[in-house]
């Protein structure tokens, strides 16, 4: 994810800003219908590591089976591999036969819908893509809209349109990029309020170069956060911390479940920051998530 990097983070605030007013309402409205086991996933924006060949994943494994050892490492998938093609409905099945139970796959919106026509006339589109990813039955966790950077608030509109029509089987976020979203309090607020009213997620994204991006808005009981590391910099520690607290807070005023995806330039340092990331979570709420580990290799013999 190269949106909003910087290569000097010297003079980044990297503080979480406040709740937004309404977070607090959307939880305690929440908090009577919270699961007695509240979930935490977390995971890449694809398995297709060759990087984690003797380390996470087994030496000499086929490429064919990265998934089910991913699934092994992760409890669940940003699926950016849906970002450029819809797959077809054996494709699905297959993606689902690799992983265990209680894994989810959050697939994002073909770049054909949000990027190339821009919400409109998608409608053959969405009932493909529908279609394609409701194979995935329990599996399927949030399909993710990325809206493109030059997408504003002209086409709102557009938006509200597409997301009144989208298929209620499929639960939809919402990511939200051109600065004038955030620009105009009133504005904001007002989107804001029509994702809640719509049961639409707000994806919030915690990257270097545009804190505005941080609304730290709930519209549902779940929170979808995509985050940017720095190679594990101090920083990405000091940010994993902040959200633990974060997260904590939320979960115990009535949050129901909460995705946090990993970018790392180098995809080593991805199982790091997420152990840690749990382990902070886990102090702070009891809650237990399989951390990722390094799979012992098969040792070759030896003459001495």
């Amino acid at each position: 994810m190269d949106f909003g990097r910087l290569p000097d983070l010297r003079y980044v605030d990297f503080r979480l800003p406040p709740d937004h007013p309404e977070t607090a309402r959307l939880l305690a409205q929440a908090l009577p219908t919270q699961p007695a086991a509240p979930k935490l996933y977390v995971g890449c924006p694809i398995w297709t590591n060759k990087e984690w060949l003797g380390s996470y994943f087994p030496l000499g494994i086929k490429e064919a089976d990265y998934l089910h050892y991913y699934a092994q490492q992760f409890n669940s998938l940003e699926l950016n591999m849906t970002h450029y093609r819809i797959p077809d409905a054996p494709t699905v099945r297959r993606w689902r036969g690799a992983v265990g139970p209680g894994f989810k796959f959050c697939p994002k919106l073909p770049r054909s819908i949000s990027h190339e026509r821009e919400l409109f006339n998608t409608d053959d589109l969405v009932l493909t893509f529908s279609r394609a990813i409701e194979e995935m039955g329990d599996t399927l966790g949030w399909a993710f809209l990325q809206l493109p950077p030059h997408f504003g608030p002209e086409h709102l509109p557009r938006l509200e349109r597409f997301l009144l029509d989208w298929p209620a089987t499929v639960p939809l976020a919402v990511e939200l990029r051109h600065p004038r979203w955030f620009a105009d309090r009133e504005l904001r607020d007002a989107v804001f309020a029509t994702l809640e009213a719509l049961n639409k997620t707000l994806v919030i994204t915690d990257v270097a170069g545009r804190r505005d991006v941080l609304p730290m808005r709930l519209t549902t009981p779940t929170a979808l956060i995509r985050f940017n590391g720095h190679g594990l910099h101090s920083t990405d520690y000091q940010r994993a911390d902040a959200w633990a607290e974060r997260l904590a807070a939320w979960y115990a005023q009535g949050m129901h479940e909460a995705y946090v995806f990993i970018h790392q330039k180098n995809v080593l340092d991805a199982p790091v920051w997420t152990s840690y990331l749990l382990d902070r979570v886990r102090e702070l709420t009891g809650m237990v998530v399989p951390k990722p580990f390094v799979i012992p290799q098969a040792v070759q013999g030896s003459l001495f």
